[in-house]
C-alpha cells in the first residue's frame, strides 16, 4: 500500500482528464436537462415564501422573527436528512431517491397552501426539506459520472443556473399569484409540476461510479479492493481533511450572506426604499434572473479555464469574485439613489453567481467517486447549518430589536469572509507538497 495522494480541486496542471476518462454518453445531456429542471423547481419552491411575507403576516398575524423561521423550518430538516441520502447515493440506486424526494417536496408544497395556522405551515415547510435533501445530495454526484472532470465547472454551472432562475421564478410567480389570487394559490400552483419531474427522474441513467475519473482521488480507506467503510467512517474521514473543510467553511459563509440577502431583499426594498411590494419582488426577481444566467454560465466557463492553468484554479476564481462582490453589496444596501443601489445590486449578484459552478466542481473533484455523494451531502449539511438556516431569523431578530436597514449589513461581512477563506484554501493547496 503506497502513501496517500493529496487531493486537489482540479486536474493536475498541464493535463486533461478528457484523455483517459470515458466520454459523455448520449444520455448525459438529457440527464443534465432533467436534473436542471428539477433544480429550478427546487429553488422556485424555496423562494416562494419571501414575496408572500406581507400576505402571510397579515393572514396569520406573524412577527418578522416568525416569518424568518419559515426558511429554517425546511432547511433544518433538509440539513439533517442530507447525510442519510448522501450515504444512500454512495451505495445504492441514485435515481430512485431523487424521484422519491421530488415527489415528497412537491406534495409538501401543496400542503403549505392548505395550511390554516402557523404550526401547519411550519410543518409543511419542514416536510419540503426531506424531499429536497434527496435531490441535492445525490444529483451532483450522478452528473460527475456522466461528464469528464475537465467539464465539471461548466456542467455544474448549467445545473446551478437553475438556482437564480428558480429563485427569480419564485419571487415573480409568488408575487404575481399571491397578489392576484392569494398566497394559498401560489403554493398550490407551484407544487403540482413536481409529480411529472419525479416520473422523469426514474428514467435517468445511473452510470458506474468513477467512470469519468481517470485517477480517482481517495482516502486510504477507499482504495480499490478495500472494503467500503460505513457511513459514519466516511463522514469522520471527511471532517479530518483540511482542504475539503476549508472549501466547506467558505461555502457556509457565502451561503449565510446569500441566503439572508435572498430572503430579506424584497422586504428591504419595500420597507426601507419605499418600493411597492409587487415591484420589489418582480424587480429583484428580474435582476436575479439576468445576473444569475450570465454570472453562473460565465463562472463555469471561466472556472474551467482557470483550473487548466492551476490545480487550485476553481478556488482562486471563486475567492476573487466573491471577495470582489462584498463592497458592491454594501453599496446596494446603503446607497439612497435608486440608480445607484440597483446598479450595485446587479454587479454584486453577477459576481456572487460566478462562484457557484467552480466551487461545486472543486468539492466534487477533491474526493473519491465512492464517497462523492456523502461529501456533497456533508457540505450541504454544513453550509446550511452555519449559513442560510441562521441568517434569515438572525436578520429578522436584529430587525425586530433595531431596524432592517442596519440588520442586513451582516450580509456583506459574511460574503467577504467566504471569499477570504476560499483564497486561503487555494493558497494552502498551492503550497502543500504533493505526495505520491
Amino acid at each position: 500500500m503506497g502513501a496517500p495522494v493529496e487531493c486537489h480541486a482540479g486536474p493536475p496542471h498541464g493535463t486533461s482528464a478528457l484523455s483517459s476518462a470515458a466520454p459523455a454518453s448520449r444520455s448525459a445531456l438529457p440527464a443534465l436537462a432533467v436534473l436542471t429542471a428539477i433544480n429550478l423547481l427546487n429553488y422556485l419552491d424555496r423562494y416562494l415564501v419571501p414575496p408572500l411575507v406581507p400576505d402571510l403576516k397579515s393572514a396569520m398575524t406573524l412577527s418578522d422573527a416568525q416569518v424568518g423561521w419559515l426558511w429554517p423550518a425546511f432547511m433544518i430538516v433538509y440539513t439533517i436528512a442530507a447525510p442519510a441520502f448522501g450515504s444512500w447515493g454512495d451505495r445504492g440506486s441514485r435515481t430512485r431517491p431523487i424521484a422519491i424526494g421530488v415527489f415528497i417536496w412537491s406534495l409538501a408544497t401543496v400542503l403549505s397552501g392548505l395550511a390554516h395556522s402557523y404550526r401547519e405551515l411550519f410543518a409543511a415547510r419542514a416536510l419540503v426539506g426531506i424531499g429536497e435533501a434527496a435531490y441535492v445530495a445525490i444529483a451532483p454526484a450522478l452528473l460527475a459520472d456522466c461528464f469528464s472532470v475537465s467539464a465539471r465547472g461548466r456542467v455544474y454551472s448549467v445545473l446551478n443556473m437553475a438556482i437564480p432562475v428558480g429563485a427569480a421564478f419564485g419571487y415573480i410567480l409568488g408575487g404575481l399569484i399571491g397578489h392576484h389570487f392569494g398566497w394559498r394559490a401560489a403554493f398550490l400552483v407551484c407544487g403540482a409540476p413536481g409529480v411529472l419531474l419525479a416520473a422523469a427522474a426514474l428514467r435517468l441513467p445511473d452510470p458506474p461510479r468513477g467512470v469519468q475519473d481517470a485517477q480517482p482521488t481517495a482516502s486510504p480507506d477507499l482504495r480499490a479492493g478495500a472494503p467500503q467503510p460505513g457511513p459514519l467512517a466516511v463522514y469522520l474521514s471527511l471532517l479530518r481533511r483540511m482542504p475539503y473543510m476549508l472549501m466547506v467553511l467558505g461555502y457556509a459563509a457565502y451561503t449565510f450572506g446569500l441566503g439572508g440577502l435572498g430572503f430579506w431583499m424584497p422586504v428591504f426594498l419595500e420597507r426601507v426604499r419605499d418600493v411597492p411590494a409587487d415591484k420589489a419582488t418582480t424587480g429583484f426577481g428580474a435582476i436575479v434572473v439576468a445576473t444569475g444566467l450570465l454570472g453562473t454560465l460565465a463562472g463555469g466557463w471561466l472556472g474551467d479555464y482557470c483550473v487548466r492553468r492551476s490545480p487550485q484554479g476553481y478556488l482562486w476564481f471563486a475567492g476573487v469574485v466573491t471577495l470582489g462582490a462584498a463592497p458592491f453589496v454594501v453599496l446596494a444596501l446603503t446607497a439612497a439613489p435608486p440608480a445607484l443601489y440597483y446598479s450595485a445590486t446587479v454587479v454584486a449578484e453577477l459576481l456572487l453567481f460566478m462562484s457557484t459552478g467552480p466551487i461545486n466542481a472543486a468539492i466534487a473533484n477533491i474526493v473519491s467517486p465512492l464517497e462523492r455523494a456523502s461529501a456533497i451531502a456533508l457540505s450541504m449539511f454544513a453550509i446550511h447549518l452555519l449559513g442560510d438556516i441562521p441568517s434569515p431569523p438572525l436578520i429578522g431578530h436584529l430587525s425586530d430589536t433595531g431596524s432592517l436597514e442596519h440588520a442586513v449589513l451582516v450580509v456583506p461581512v459574511a460574503i467577504a469572509v467566504g471569499g477570504i477563506i476560499w483564497l486561503a484554501a487555494a493558497g494552502a493547496g498551492r503550497n502543500a507538497p504533493r505526495q505520491v
